[in-house]
């Protein structure tokens, strides 16, 4: 590691020449975390194995494959992806559905902690937050790797049943955004194997292969040399190490397997222009790639890697800045930007410069043409030595904050760093090394590497503009004639550097002369202090050590924005736009600039029944949060010409909303529900006009002008006594005038009765969207909101086998329940689901059907042992979060109900008829709302 260290400063040295030349250097190789043991099997196969103890007695197992649909011959489009779904259908030591079962038995929940993806070059399976605490745990989730590596059963019966489900899954995904997505691949990818690659494939090939043409894929394909393993958990690394050894040596290599290739995407000299329209995109949207060489996977474990990395992430976060400052004008450009450096869209053998930039339909070409100038700003003249201060001060602050956290790192991110050096060869020094590395490179790199390197990046060819707008009638979008024209006219306009307008002056020039804390109290009930200081104000404080470099905050008072009457709807709509103004002296912009560097940041959220404050912070940067707490209450500056962007930007995105089928469903939801009670109906872009900046600011002030009865909540690594002079400065000058108010009533009832709303709504891909609801009063218990959430997980097993797998009628029925506290108690059962026109009337029976079923019989044992199990697991892994016990607080607050004491209890306590006789109690109320929006198949 000295070694290292000394050849540093070198490094750093090339930099300032050329950073695509820094790999074919001698530069020193990036260090492996130790603490990660790496294998290789003499079949091929690749392994990893961690000990971590966060959370405890958890562990994550994984399995990568190097490959995924870019493999695929004509004939089996979308045969990877099946592939992936039959993995959770029939193994030889887990036949049938018995592999979900077991996990599910002992707490491994499926869809959330037990999963799958196939992408275009790679597919992952993950089973995490296994128990391994539970008797025999380890050695089968390492038996069902085993399996998918090489035992899977491809029963004919279980494939005929998955294809109804994953062309429900093709219709549930066919959005506007894919179809353009679609018809992006042949015109950027043009005579490559890319041109046709989407994992999803074509439902004629999903429908109709032979049960053999996946099995030719899975015994090509899935092999031990082409396949990873990741363990990160509570185990034994020893003994884990001698299971896979022991298990998956029966796996045969396969020296002559077929070669994995990773094909090349061509160069272009001259720009590739598409030009797309679709029926239901809402918006004009723009990609702008400039194709540039990507690090070769051989190239990627020296210490230059690492240093491309950082000016590469440098650079997208300083002209991203700039672009996000151009939207403050009254006028802005665009109504969104942003740019990248990554794959070349779906491509790893080509990098990609990318902007992305969301234009108003009146001026494409303005905002296209303004970013194209900004990355052509950033190409001739680079950035300013103050711009890079600050983002690297950034940097470094994120850095730190991983390295506070080293001894904090959840199982997930250790393992995702595995999968990704697996199949990509990411370096993986761990923090500790990373962290010195950086803080040894990031002062020896100038700003005129970062500059140079842009010019790497951002060529004069290997251009591609793609453009995606909606089909309506009068919109004209621009031609690829015009769009190369412009890309021209950029090139050749005569520009000046970018002028970094900066400020020394601090956030507050003193602190405010505060107050006093006039009682202190231990609290037992959540292990807490309360300070209630001379102002009203109190402050409770739970210290834990989950995390060393965090501490969570929220201040809440009850009244929120239904104190102001029904007419002031729009304005309410328009609350959120009081933070774009910035706070105090600042501006929003000037504001980013002071806090660089700094791990601190405050929000206001105005609701119907609170107004609060939220934040979070480094223990070092408390004092920087009470600031901003102070001014948010205090000081919100105002800005016309951010509130005139707002509007400007408001009403371009939300001109064809109406376009976008889910805005349509959403509508018809919400005014059946709540029979257009005017505080439910969504903005349209005809209201924007009506919002009165003067009255939102008033509206603002109204809720933050008293003090006096908010509750601030402090969880994470707080040191009490430091911060209490903190709290008393800050926190105890807020301004108190002793108001006493809460919520007020406005009688936003949901209907009642057995009420249907089914209507025609033509859509690109023939669907039908169901939304079932049941609702009726329920007294706001803890035991009854674990009786909701056992419901709602219980009638999702049932639907996935019932409606899913047995139906092969739609990707997945979402049952979601909650409670309701206020203003009168109530409790809520939403059913979502998707399906085929032709299967609507046969599903709908059989959703009414089972909910019936289960308020009459309750569930089966078996299914609620398992989710008794998962929600055991989950609350232990939540009582080692600060957001879960800073949320806990807050609902003792807010209801008086404790969500921790008793609920280990409670759960084990719950029988099936318990769960019977909750669901009927709710059902014989006889509230039932379903709303379906039906897209039938077009003649």
């Amino acid at each position: 590691m000295k070694h290292l260290l000394r050849n540093l400063w070198i490094a750093a040295l090339i930099v300032c020449c050329n950073f695509q030349q820094i790999s074919a250097q001698q530069l020193p190789p990036i260090p492996i975390d130790q603490d990660v043991r790496i294998g290789k099997l003499d079949n091929g196969l690749t392994y990893y194995i961690r000990k971590n103890s966060l959370p405890a007695n958890r562990a994550d197992f994984y399995i990568a494959q190097k490959v995924g649909s870019i493999q695929e011959e004509d004939n089996q489009r979308g045969l990877a992806h099946f592939l992936e779904h039959m993995c959770f259908n029939g193994t030889t030591h887990f036949p049938g559905k018995s592999l979900i079962q077991y996990l599910e038995r002992i707490g491994v929940k499926f869809g959330e902690n037990l999963n799958a993806y196939t992408s275009i070059d790679e597919t992952v399976y993950n089973i995490s937050n296994v128990p391994v605490n539970t008797p025999g745990a380890i050695d089968s989730c390492l038996l069902i790797l085993h399996d998918w590596s090489n035992d899977l059963t491809l029963d004919p019966k279980e494939i005929d049943k998955e294809r109804g489900v994953i062309n429900e899954e093709w219709r549930t995904r066919m959005s506007a955004m894919q179809r353009f997505q679609e018809k992006m691949l042949p015109a950027m990818f043009a005579g490559t194997k890319y041109a046709n690659c989407f994992p999803i494939g074509t439902m004629d090939v999903v429908m109709n292969f032979k049960p053999q043409t996946l099995r030719d894929y899975y015994e090509k394909w899935y092999r031990p040399d082409l396949q990873g393993i990741m363990v990160v958990g509570d185990v034994d690394v020893d003994a884990t190490e001698a299971l896979i050894k022991k298990m998956f040596a029966d796996i045969p290599a396969q020296p002559n397997g077929a070669k994995r290739e990773y094909y090349p995407v061509n160069d272009n000299k001259e720009p590739i222009i598409l030009v797309a329209r679709d029926k239901e995109q809402p918006y004009v949207q723009t990609f702008i790639f400039n194709k540039h060489e990507t690090t070769p996977r051989e190239e990627k474990s020296n210490v230059g890697y690492l240093m491309q990395d950082y000016a590469a992430t440098l650079i997208t976060n300083m002209l991203n800045a700039r672009l996000n400052e151009l939207l403050q004008a009254a006028n802005p450009p665009y109504i969104y930007a942003a740019t990248y450096d990554d794959d070349f869209f779906v491509a790893k053998t080509k990098d990609a410069f990318t902007g992305i930039v969301v234009c108003k339909e009146d001026a494409i070409e303005n905002g296209i043409s303004t970013v194209l100038r900004e990355i052509e700003r950033a190409r001739q003249f680079g950035f300013t030595e103050t711009e890079y201060s600050r983002a690297r001060a950034e940097y470094l602050r994120h850095l730190e904050s991983a390295f506070q956290e080293r001894d904090k790192r959840k199982n997930e991110s250790y393992v995702k760093e595995y999968v990704r050096h697996f199949l990509d060869n990411e370096p993986i020094p761990g923090i500790a090394n990373e962290y010195t590395i950086i803080n040894q490179i990031a002062p020896a790199v100038p700003v005129t590497a970062l500059n140079q390197m842009m010019q790497q990046m951002v060529t004069d060819s290997n251009q591609v503009v793609a453009l995606f707008g909606p089909e309506k009638e009068g919109l004209k979008l621009p031609t690829e004639d015009a769009i190369k024209n412009l890309l021209k006219a950029v090139k050749s306009e005569k520009l000046t550097p970018y002028v970094d307008k900066v400020s020394n002056e601090p956030l507050m020039k003193e602190a405010p002369k505060g107050g006093k804390i006039v009682s202190e109290k231990k609290d037992d009930i959540f292990g807490t202090t309360m300070l209630t200081l001379s102002n009203g104000v109190k402050v409770i404080i739970k210290k834990t050590d989950f995390k060393a470099d965090e501490i969570r905050m929220k201040g809440v008072s009850m009244g929120g924005s239904s104190l102001f009457p029904d007419s002031e709807i729009i304005n309410i709509n328009g609350l959120d736009a009081v933070a774009l103004g910035g706070l105090g002296n600042f501006s929003a912009i000037e504001l980013e600039k002071v806090l660089a560097g700094k791990k601190a940041s405050v929000n206001y959220g105005i609701g119907d029944k609170t107004e609060a404050v939220t934040g979070s912070c480094s223990p070092k940067d408390f004092e920087t949060m009470m600031q901003l707490t102070y001014l948010t209450f205090t000081a919100p500056r105002r800005d016309d010409n951010a509130f005139a962007s707002y509007k400007n930007r408001s009403k371009a995105e939300l001109q064809n909303m109406d376009l976008n089928p889910n805005s349509s469903f959403s509508d018809s939801i919400t005014s059946t529900l709540y029979m257009k009670h005017p505080r439910t109906l969504r903005m349209k872009a005809d209201m924007v006009d009506k919002m009165d900046y003067d009255k939102i600011l008033s509206m603002y002030q109204d809720r933050f002008k008293d003090a006096s009865d908010f509750t601030f909540i402090l969880v994470g690594n707080v040191d009490v006594e430091a911060v209490k002079p903190l709290i008393e400065s800050y926190l105890g000058s807020l301004p108190s005038i002793n108001r006493k108010e809460t919520f007020k009533d406005n009688h936003i009832e949901m209907r009642k009765g057995i009420y249907k709303n089914e209507f025609i709504r033509q859509q690109e891909t023939p669907k039908v969207n169901n939304f079932i609801s049941y609702s009726g009063t329920c007294a706001y218990t803890l035991r009854n909101d674990i009786l909701m959430s056992m419901t709602d997980q219980l009638l999702n097993l049932i639907y996935t086998e019932k409606v899913r797998e047995d139906e092969g009628g739609t990707y997945g029925v979402y049952p979601m329940g909650q409670l309701v506290k206020y203003p009168t108690e109530r409790a809520v059962l939403q059913i979502f689901f998707n399906t085929a026109p032709d299967k609507q009337d046969k599903l709908m029976k059989i959703i009414y059907a089972e909910a019936e079923a289960f308020a009459k019989n309750g569930p089966d044992e078996a299914s609620l042992n398992k989710v008794k199990e998962y929600m055991l697991k989950k609350h232990n892994e939540n009582l080692k979060e600060n957001g879960y016990w800073l949320n806990s607080i807050d609902e003792y607050l807010y209801t008086g109900i404790n969500p921790i004491k008793d609920y280990e209890q409670i759960v084990n306590g719950i029988t099936a008829k318990d769960i019977q006789k909750f669901a009927n109690e709710l059902l014989k109320q006889k509230n039932q709302i379903t709303v379906s929006m039906i897209s039938p198949e077009k003649k």
